[in-house]
């Protein structure tokens, strides 16, 4: 039996509609037992590799892989070596998949799709950022979108361009910069799929919607600090989810943190 700091775990519920759980781990001896989920499992392996059975059928895990495990399907796992393996799992409800693909997940577990395996490292990226939901929630569009392709048969259909939709998201976005609006409103007030809604925006303007709400809270936030508001305050009115959040991407786009900037005023020491 594996000793207890051979296992560490961090698990959390994001605010990201769809996303029931979100589990890293790493385990070195220990193997899961048959079991079942009642939600998707989305899985990558970053390090070391998992063997597992799915269907009465041995799948394995490398690293340039993403498996999908479908909802109410037993399976297993277990690490390949003694070193053991370190995981990220998204368990999605079935806000992404639905269960008329459940059959050709159970045929097709694992995908060796590097764009993909990227995409979900992604999401990962954002959904240890507090605050940046929205970014997460789009980029799980796409990998939804990708995992339906890869299930269907048509992962690589062109998409058509939508610029009314695009420019309805677009002020939409406008209208909300501070308190934001996530992509599941925002399809429906739009009318749109969110995955399409995202792609439509994207290929647009050029930039995805939680790169352009972001520029638009920073542009605000340049305002507020030129009036000589002080950076705490600047990130509560303009949509940040603290300071933090305000300096790391006032930073990635003006090139200095917002209290550097606020400095710089003339007649400021």
């Amino acid at each position: 039996m594996a000793s207890q700091s051979a296992r560490i775990v961090s698990a959390w519920r994001p605010a990201v509609p769809g996303v029931v759980e979100v589990f890293h781990a790493r385990f070195t001896e220990y193997a899961y037992p048959m079991h079942v989920h009642d939600a998707w499992t989305l899985l990558i392996v970053d390090t070391g590799a998992v063997r597992y059975d799915l269907d009465r059928h041995e799948h394995g895990t490398p690293h340039d892989t993403v498996s999908l495990l479908p909802p109410h399907v037993p399976h297993n796992g277990s690490p390949v070596t003694p070193e053991g393996f370190r995981k990220r799992v998204l368990y999605l409800d079935r806000t992404y998949l639905g269960d008329e693909l459940i059959g050709a997940a159970v045929d097709r577990p694992d995908l060796r799709d590097p764009l993909l395996r990227r995409r979900v490292g992604q999401v990962h990226g954002a959904l240890l950022r507090p605050g940046e939901e929205l970014e997460a929630e789009s980029r799980l569009m796409f990998v939804g979108e990708r995992l339906r392709g890869h299930l269907r048969g048509d992962r690589d259909k062109p998409r058509p361009a939508d610029p009314v939709r695009a420019r309805r998201l677009r002020e939409l976005l406008d209208e909300r910069v501070v308190e934001g609006v996530g992509l599941q409103e925002a399809a429906g007030l739009v009318g749109a799929h969110p995955a399409h809604l995202v792609r439509a925006f994207s290929a647009a303007y050029g930039i995805a919607p939680h790169q352009y709400l972001t520029s638009l809270r920073v542009s605000r936030a340049r305002r507020l600090l030129l009036e000589g508001r002080s950076p705490g305050e600047v990130a509560a009115e303009t949509g940040f989810y603290d300071q933090s959040h305000l300096t790391r991407h006032f930073r990635k786009l003006v090139g200095v943190p917002p209290g550097r900037y606020r400095a710089g005023r003339p007649g400021v020491v």
